[in-house]
C-alpha cells in the first residue's frame, strides 16, 4: 500500500488493484482448501479486512485516477499553442522505446512536428515546456501525425503518454535555443 502511494497514477492503481485481487483469490481458493471451516470464528476479521481492501481500492481510484492539473492545462492550452501554416517542420520518429528528433535540436518559434510511428505499437507524442504544450492523437504503427506548437527558449520534454512507454525510454529532453 505504501508503494502504491509513492508511485505514479497508473502504477498506484495497479498495485492496489493487484493486492485486492490477490486477497480475493487467496481467500476464495487457497485458505478454504487448507481450512474448510474458513472463515468460521474469524468472520468479523475477514469482513473487516475485506472492507479495508474495498476502501483502499476506491481511495486509489479517487486519488490516482484524477488527471494532474498540469496535464489538463496542457490539453486546454494545446489549441491556443497551434502555430500558423508557415511553421518550421521537424521530423520526429517514435519506435519501441525511443523518440528520435530529426536534426537533434529545436529552435524557438512556430514549429510543426511531423511525428511518424516506426514501431509495432501505437504511440502518441506529448510536448511540455515553457509556454507550449500539446499532444498528438494515438498514432497507429506506420502512420503519422502533425503537431503544431509555438516554442520558446528553454527546456522541453517530448514523451509518449501510453502507460509504461515513458518509463521504458520514450522520454526525450531537449533545450530550445
Amino acid at each position: 500500500m505504501v508503494f502504491a502511494l509513492s508511485t505514479g497514477n497508473e502504477i498506484g492503481i495497479a498495485v492496489v488493484g493487484a493486492a485486492f485481487i490477490l486477497f480475493a483469490l487467496i481467500s476464495a481458493f487457497v485458505i478454504p482448501r487448507r481450512n474448510p471451516s474458513f472463515p468460521g470464528r474469524g468472520l468479523a476479521l475477514y469482513v473487516l479486512v475485506s472492507i479495508g481492501f474495498f476502501v483502499a481500492m476506491i481511495s486509489a481510484i479517487l486519488v490516482f485516477g484524477k488527471e494532474k492539473k498540469t496535464e489538463a492545462a496542457t490539453r486546454e492550452a494545446a489549441p491556443a499553442a497551434t502555430a500558423p501554416a508557415q511553421a518550421a517542420a521537424v521530423g520526429v520518429t517514435e519506435s519501441e522505446f525511443k523518440i528520435a528528433l530529426q536534426g537533434g535540436s529545436l529552435a524557438a518559434g512556430a514549429t510543426t512536428l511531423d511525428v511518424h510511428n516506426a514501431g509495432k505499437l501505437a504511440h502518441d507524442l506529448v510536448v511540455k515546456g515553457p509556454g507550449a504544450g500539446g499532444r498528438t492523437p494515438l498514432i497507429q504503427p506506420g502512420a503519422s501525425a502533425k503537431l503544431k506548437v509555438m516554442l520558446q527558449k528553454g527546456p522541453y520534454e517530448l514523451y509518449c503518454s501510453v502507460p509504461g512507454h515513458k518509463q521504458a525510454g520514450m522520454d526525450l529532453k531537449v533545450t530550445v535555443s
